[in-house]
């Protein structure tokens, strides 16, 4: 009794052939600039809502909005309500439909949104903002898991978390342009509708580039070498006939819910956002409260933390590409060494953020570009690992991931607005600093005891295992699997 398994070398046997540059590239960076926009667009709030609820010293000509701090934080959490409903379904989506389709429906409809968001404010106030930033988020909830997917057939195993982080980068990209402009925007002519407008066109013309470069595989790219083809279906061990059986594959929800190395995966993630999401949704008001600067340097500090990460991002890829390919790391000291610097060394100046004093605000804006800076080596430790444990499964991993982390993008600001009622007063936010640290430190604690970069067994299809010759007096069960096939299954 044998099964029908075709003898393949690991990927850490192959001999990695890629140019240096290739249309894998050019995908990423198209991947990157819709990222970034979607980004821009999800952050752009955490900004105009300053110019909103205070004006007077932003551009008087539109109108200012008296919310409580309390409606604030639910319009800023409407946006992951919706985030997170889809983010599960998602990854099958783009199994089945194409990350292509997906992602250029995405940037659409919510470039659309942004563009209509001054309008919906204006004639329904926070009700229909919430409304209508709920919809955007439920567009947005594709996002995550197409890139993973799309990442699982574009980029060679060689250079999967430097293309990743390349991707990811994005965020980055949108926030530094959306933090940066803003307070420029906000006292323009345009007033702060223009902090929506500008993302919202920029995403259109986006759309478009992407409609036209963009595929979902290297397949079906029609401008792609045959020879770089060749090169990342090689790597990823993929060949034609078992692409067109992997969507067909069904998901192995109770695998992938009783794997270890996924839940902590999962913790881990969910403890980054939570430190993310309490900075990205709240340093615009610190520094407006605590530090009292106004909007134009607000925006232009809130985004410095930002810049900062993005450069230190794309200044590691090719480090973290070349420890890849010269394999003087196993991928999984890799992953827990950069997830350790980029969890724990932020914890350190989370915790400071809540000792200093209201007149130390340069070292403030120090520490708060210190940790988010740092938290950018993060990528390449669990952001990557969803590739790791289950390429084939990418997009549904990390749409399970991602959507149980934006529970945090919810929980983070509403925890703020509990604790922080008086947003001058600088003990309750050592509260939300000191808490952000802790979740910090355990998420990664957990990686480093439980974490690993293997491929698990429940990310291949079950073959069926074949009797290649009859042998008299045997009885074989030839229908099962290889997980169920033992030798005690040959009975004489």
């Amino acid at each position: 009794m044998v099964t029908n398994r075709k003898l393949s070398l690991e990927p850490s046997q192959i001999k990695f052939k890629g140019k240096t540059i290739g249309y894998r590239h050019l995908q990423c960076l198209l991947i990157s600039l819709t990222f970034g926009l979607l980004f821009a667009m999800r952050v752009n709030l955490s900004v105009a809502i300053v110019a909103m609820m205070d004006n007077k010293g932003a551009n008087p000509n539109f109108p200012e909005y008296a919310w409580t701090q309390k409606t604030k934080s639910h319009i800023l959490s409407s946006f992951f309500c919706g985030y997170i409903l889809v983010q599960i379904p998602a990854g099958g989506w783009a199994r089945r439909l194409g990350g292509h389709l997906l992602l250029l429906m995405s940037i659409t409809m919510s470039s659309i949104m942004a563009l209509l968001t001054p309008f919906s404010v204006n004639l329904g106030g926070w009700p229909l903002l919430c409304a209508l930033r709920f919809c955007q988020g439920l567009f947005q909830g594709v996002t995550l898991p197409t890139i993973a997917t799309l990442m699982s057939k574009w980029s060679p195993i060689e250079e999967r978390s430097a293309l990743q982080t390349y991707c990811y980068s994005g965020a980055q990209l949108g926030i530094v342009m959306m933090l940066a402009t803003s307070g420029v925007l906000c006292s323009s002519s345009w007033g702060w509708p223009s902090t929506f407008y500008l993302p919202g066109v920029l995403g259109l013309l986006v759309a478009i580039l992407w409609f036209i470069f963009g595929a979902s595989t290297p397949r079906d790219c029609k401008h792609i070498s045959v020879e770089e083809r060749t090169m990342i279906e090689e790597s990823l061990g993929h060949s034609k006939k078992s692409d067109e059986i992997a969507p067909q594959h069904a998901v192995p929800w109770k695998k992938i819910f009783t794997s270890k190395p996924f839940l902590v995966l999962l913790f881990t993630h969910c403890t980054n956002n939570w430190c993310f999401w309490t900075l990205l949704t709240q340093i615009p008001s610190y520094i407006n409260s605590v530090l009292g600067k106004d909007i134009k340097s607000n925006a232009m500090l809130s985004s410095l933390p930002y810049i900062t990460m993005l450069a230190l991002s794309l200044a590691l890829c090719p480090m973290a590409s070349w420890l890849e390919k010269s394999k003087l790391l196993n991928a999984t000291v890799s992953r827990k060494i950069f997830n350790t610097i980029g969890h724990w060394t932020p914890v350190i100046s989370l915790v400071s953020l809540g000792y200093l004093r209201p007149d130390q605000g340069d070292l403030a804006v120090a520490l708060l570009t210190i940790t988010v800076t740092i938290n950018t080596l993060a990528h390449f430790g669990y952001a990557v690992n969803h590739l790791d444990l289950a390429p084939n499964f990418a997009g549904t991993l990390m749409g399970i991931a991602n959507c149980s982390s934006n529970v945090m993008g919810i929980l983070a600001p509403l925890v703020v607005g509990f604790i922080v009622t008086d947003t001058t007063n600088i003990y309750q936010w050592r509260i939300i600093f000191s808490l952000a640290g802790a979740i910090s430190f355990s998420g990664n604690l957990m990686f480093l005891i439980f974490g690993t970069a293997k491929v698990q067994h429940w990310n291949e299809p079950p073959r069926i295992v074949q009797e290649t010759e009859p042998l008299k007096g045997l009885v074989i069960d030839v229908k099962k699997t290889d997980d169920e096939a033992e030798e005690g299954d040959v009975r004489v």
